[in-house]
């Protein structure tokens, strides 16, 4: 199914590349209505659930340890349930894909491609993505270890440039309601953190995989603290006007000004944004074709590659109807979507493999 291999740092960028590129751009705003002044303190309650997954993942690698989730769905569930729990993550992938190839379009055309026709940006970024994935996970590896770099790079820089216009008063009071906001506002980013579920896709083809939850929990580590250095800004910039924003680091980076020379560093988000979404989409991408080879029995999933991003192209034109029904989605139902398909079903699926080992383990006690 798949020759090459990945190293477990490579593995731990690609995981910061499904998550951050997203999470960053549209999550801000919606944890803001429900957290206020204390959005900042989300990111680490929605981490336990990336935690959580990380663990789940890895426990079922170890128990299948050449197998991706689909294939251990039937080991574990039998043939019919294992089958139906593989077609829900090859869906929801699917669903998952489309929903971030329209965010990105809606975004590259809403703010700067202006007269460019939203087919035409997603269908690009489709067959960009589609080259990448038939060129193997390895590539994809050695893409993310190339750009998640710079991107970290250029959001430093994002934060350095906004510094004189940060009021950190806005941070004030503290808890003033209690802890409860914080914790609402984090619902909306659990879902991110589910998204670690895509280990079980990375980790058999990782050249160490005993370091699978080690580089996953760095992962997360990072995820952490890239979600609280973006809330910080978007609260010390824009203060108690980030719920009002659908992007609300777009709308923090247009105060940048530095003596009147340097400004319009917008252009550094939408690096930012096109690489990570080239990646993210990439790798939702390569767990959907892989998902589908082995549910269907292939022995090789490149054939499938541009026939599925053919279908992802329709998939993201039927997922909203528009930019407004695509926010009001990721702010309310996605959170507990994802949450119930990446980590509670996988969490079922750990429960009911160790209660078959431990039974097996009885039974030959017994005998």
């Amino acid at each position: 199914m798949e020759s090459g291999k990945i190293t477990p740092v490579q593995m731990a960028l690609l995981l910061y590349a499904v998550i951050t590129p997203t999470a960053v751009l549209l999550v801000p705003g919606a944890i803001a209505r429900h957290a206020k002044q204390d959005m900042w303190l989300s990111p680490f309650w929605a981490s336990l659930i990336g935690f959580l997954t990380v663990y789940i993942v890895v426990q079922l690698h170890r128990l299948y340890p050449h197998k991706t989730l689909i294939q251990y769905s039937t080991d574990i569930a039998g043939t019919f349930v294992g089958k139906m729990v593989g077609l829900i993550f090859i869906l929801s992938h699917l669903h998952g894909a489309g929903l971030v190839i329209r965010a990105y379009a809606e975004f590259i055309v809403g703010h700067f491609l202006l007269h460019t026709p939203l087919s035409f940006v997603m269908g690009t970024m489709g067959v960009v993505c589609a080259v990448a994935v038939r060129s193997g996970i390895d590539v994809l590896g050695r893409l993310a270890q190339i750009l998640v770099p710079v991107v970290m790079i250029w959001f430093v820089i994002i934060v350095l440039l906004l510094l004189p216009d940060m009021d950190l008063g806005n941070i004030l009071p503290v808890l003033e309601d209690g802890i409860w906001p914080s914790v609402k506002g984090s619902i909306i980013l659990q879902g991110w953190f589910s998204q670690c579920v895509f280990m079980s896709f990375l980790l058999p083809y990782m050249t160490n995989r005993d370091d699978g939850q080690k580089w996953g929990n760095i992962a997360v580590i990072f995820i952490i603290m890239t979600l609280l250095a973006t809330n910080l800004m978007t609260l010390f910039v824009l203060g108690n006007i980030a719920e009002d924003f659908l992007y609300p680091v777009m709308g923090a980076v247009r105060y940048t000004s530095i003596a009147d020379f340097l400004e319009h560093v917008e252009v550094i988000v939408m690096a930012f944004w096109v690489v990570g979404a080239f990646l993210k989409i990439a790798v939702f991408f390569y767990a959907v074709v892989v998902s589908l080879a082995q549910w269907i029995g292939m022995s090789e999933y490149k054939p499938l590659v541009f026939p599925v991003g053919f279908m992802l192209f329709f998939v993201s034109i039927w997922a909203a109807r528009d930019v407004v029904e695509l926010g009001r989605f990721v702010g309310t139902v996605n959170a507990f979507y994802i949450l119930f398909t990446e980590t509670i079903i996988p969490l079922l699926l750990l429960l009911i493999a160790k209660w078959q080992k431990r039974a097996a383990f009885s039974g030959q006690n017994g005998k």
